[in-house]
């Protein structure tokens, strides 16, 4: 542990952490726009600087590290004032379309804005003149929008491994590009949709049928259904009817998902889903209670196993079900019914 001073009063903080990690662990919040703890500090959006006695110049909390005796202010006059004029140069090349962007409620630089009083960009002079890119099945690229804090690119190679969009030009002409923009004929973007939900603006945004705003939708944490990994998802409901998917910060996937996690979930709603169980009856398929449908099951399972032993029954299970299901189902299989005719469907 070391002893630092932050805003005048002293603290005891773990030693080897950065100033932001500590400010966030003592509930002192510090405004960051490029900041992912799950990355490597990037300093990129210099939203985080703080003013540390002895030195000249404010630091950026997300790379610095504590060191005993520090002494650190974190919305001191110096550090607002930066603050805003970083905040007034990122919107002065920033669309202004707040009320009709779909990020809006839910996107950090207007939070921020709003929070240091940046009204609108000061900074009058040629302003981005990208085309936004349509030809992603799952999501749209805004470059106008990009604030390049970075942190789609630093997600795709740090976290997805995939290497598949970067940083190109320099200066004003910065944009993320990916290998087709280059001149590649081919991409290994696997459309994970990692990037999107990394994006702290609306320069990245799903694809929906739908318009929404984010203070219209209920957010309901579950488990992802495609896989028996558990991946901890959050289900975005608009009334009663799932509007899109943002991954949650889970043990199994800390924020990541795969495309179908984050992308394939218009099958909840889908007027062919199934959502009671059905039992044939006369030759037709009618819908029934599950007490009723276990009945059935039960009936069926002592019949033929009284008339054919057990060795007649073989069971198939799912690799959407989570491992804790399947193991109940061979379970059920080997124990209670008496066969180890069990196999599943990802058996390769």
């Amino acid at each position: 542990m070391v002893e630092i001073i932050i805003n005048g009063i002293k603290h005891q903080v773990a030693k080897d952490i950065t100033v932001l990690e500590a400010c966030r662990d003592l509930g002192i919040d510090i405004p960051t726009l490029c900041h992912d703890d799950r990355l490597e500090p990037y300093a990129a959006c210099r939203l985080c600087i703080v003013e540390v006695k002895g030195k000249k110049n404010l630091q950026t909390s997300c790379s610095l590290k504590v060191r005993e005796g520090m002494e650190i202010q974190t919305h001191s006059e110096k550090v607002i004032n930066a603050r805003r004029d970083i905040l007034d140069l990122l919107f002065s090349n920033h669309p202004e379309d707040c009320l009709s962007c779909e990020k809006s409620g839910d996107c950090s630089l207007q939070d921020y804005c709003f929070e240091y009083g940046v009204l609108e960009g000061s900074y009058i002079g040629e302003k981005k003149d990208y085309n936004t890119d349509y030809s992603n099945h799952f999501y749209t690229y805004d470059p106008n929008k990009c604030i390049l804090c970075g942190k789609c690119v630093r997600v795709c190679s740090e976290l997805q491994c995939t290497d598949a969009i970067g940083l190109e030009g320099r200066g004003f002409d910065t944009k993320v590009v990916t290998p087709f923009d280059m001149g590649l004929a081919t991409s290994k973007c696997v459309s994970c949709g990692n990037c999107v939900a990394a994006c702290p603006v609306g320069a990245l945004m799903p694809k929906r049928k739908e318009k929404v705003r984010h203070w219209e939708l209920e957010k309901v944490k579950t488990t992802c259904s495609y896989c028996g990994v558990g991946c901890q998802i959050e289900l975005l409901v608009k009334g009663n009817k799932v509007v899109g998917v943002e991954p949650a910060r889970g043990k199994a996937n800390n924020g990541l998902l795969c495309v179908k996690g984050r992308f394939a979930y218009p099958f909840i709603n889908h007027p062919d889903r199934l959502k009671t169980p059905l039992i044939k009856r006369n030759g037709k398929f009618e819908e029934a209670s599950w007490d009723e449908a276990y009945r059935v099951i039960v009936d069926k399972v002592n019949e033929t196993k009284s008339n054919h032993g057990p060795e007649v029954f073989a069971g198939l299970t799912s690799a959407r079900c989570t491992n804790e299901e399947n193991y109940l189902f061979q379970k059920m299989f080997r124990a209670v019914i008496g066969t180890n005719n069990v196999d599943h469907c990802a058996r390769l």
